[in-house]
């Protein structure tokens, strides 16, 4: 907890996502799992993209009956070859300059025998943070009875209130969804992050942007990752 604000952002759980969910993650307080909101087809909830030859290509995993009518706790993975996905990520990374530390973490989510869709998820994000030293607190959004009978922001202004929150941290594409004043008249301080996507050194090719996290720990030692969370800025309400 930052001084006397609770600080507290959400999202929808990603597969391996980009480095700017990290960083909200890591700016936060107490990060909301969306796990009783909708599944979004066509998004990053099973998926993400590696890189293979130069080009991104996309990783992740197969859902059963994919619909956007069910929440995403309620969806399943199809099981997978664990053998094949990280052959997928070997012949991508071999030659990476922290090969080890990423293979060694994506074989560990991998290896979770759960199919549950926000429950392997879940996990894995828990199981990012920890290699990442982030200590930000979690909770899943099913676990606040009651909320999901709300909509849009007030889901928010609800989980805010209930769990102590006076500022609320969204990613910055959030602002044509969110405004400063709705917030402010509902006792809640609007904010939203804004990454700064540092270029690094992807094997010898030009420098591919907005790829999963496991792309930045596989050509990043940690302490570099970990100056790279803190590279964001913030927008608030101008006074």
């Amino acid at each position: 907890m930052r001084g006397c604000t609770l600080i507290i952002a959400g999202n929808q759980p990603y597969f391996l996502p980009y480095i700017g969910f990290w960083q909200l993650v890591n700016a936060a307080d107490l990060f909301l799992i969306g796990d009783n909101y909708n599944f979004i087809k066509r998004g990053w909830i099973q998926r993400n993209r590696i890189l293979i030859n130069g080009e991104p290509f996309f990783f992740g995993l197969e859902v059963k009956h994919i619909t956007s009518f069910k929440k995403i706790n309620e969806t399943e993975f199809v099981d997978f070859d664990v053998g094949l996905k990280l052959n997928t990520v070997y012949r991508a990374y071999r030659k990476a300059p922290q090969f080890d530390a990423g293979y060694n973490l994506v074989k560990a989510i991998l290896d979770n025998p759960e199919r549950n869709v926000a429950e392997f998820l879940f996990q894995s994000i828990k199981d990012v943070c920890r290699f990442l030293g982030i200590n930000t607190k979690f909770i899943r959004s099913s676990e606040i009875p009651g909320n999901d009978n709300y909509k849009r922001e007030y889901r928010i202004y609800d989980f805010c209130h209930r769990l102590g929150g006076d500022t609320y941290l969204n990613a910055v594409g959030g602002q044509d969804l969110y405004h400063f004043d709705d917030f402010e008249k509902h006792g809640v301080t609007l904010k939203f992050i804004h990454p700064n996507i540092r270029p690094y050194k992807q094997f010898y090719n030009a420098f591919v942007p907005g790829l999963s996290i496991l792309d930045v720990i596989m050509f990043n030692s940690l302490d570099t990752i970990k100056e790279m969370l803190e590279d964001c800025s913030f927008i608030e309400k101008q006074k």
